[in-house]
């Protein structure tokens, strides 16, 4: 098989592990400080965080099983930045403060919706024929 962790993948689990920091912080202190003014869209960040941690995990441990974790995660990823995405425009006051995935990702430079799609070209490529 294979390895996550070769070429373009080292720098692919890097960017994620970036956005599982970055994301469990911001979530973090939005939920530690504000948790009152926009509650659903912190939970949602919350769990865009874990969904990061486990789609790291998985790339980054490469065996059989970890990459269908990191499969699973990006799937989820990739529909949650594009449904949270969606709804963060439908419901705009439910959104008052950006999230991870709110807007696309716009507060993150579209990054998280780029990032499933590369996450999983990548785990595709990186596939054994």
């Amino acid at each position: 098989m294979t390895s996550t962790r070769s070429g373009p993948g080292r720098v692919l689990i890097l960017v994620y592990g970036v956005f599982a920091v970055s994301a469990t912080a911001r979530a973090g202190v939005q939920i530690a400080t504000d948790f009152g003014k926009a509650p659903v869209a912190y939970l949602l960040s919350a769990f865009a965080a874990v969904v990061y941690c486990v789609a790291t995990f998985g790339l980054a441990r490469s065996t059989s099983v970890s990459r269908r974790l990191a499969l699973v995660a990006i799937l989820i990823e990739l529909a949650g930045v594009v449904g949270i995405g969606a709804f963060s425009y439908a419901v705009p006051e439910d959104f008052p403060d950006a999230t991870v995935w709110s807007h696309f990702g716009q507060g993150y430079g579209y990054v998280p919706l780029v990032l499933p799609i590369l996450g999983l070209f990548w785990l595709r490529r990186s596939t054994p024929s």
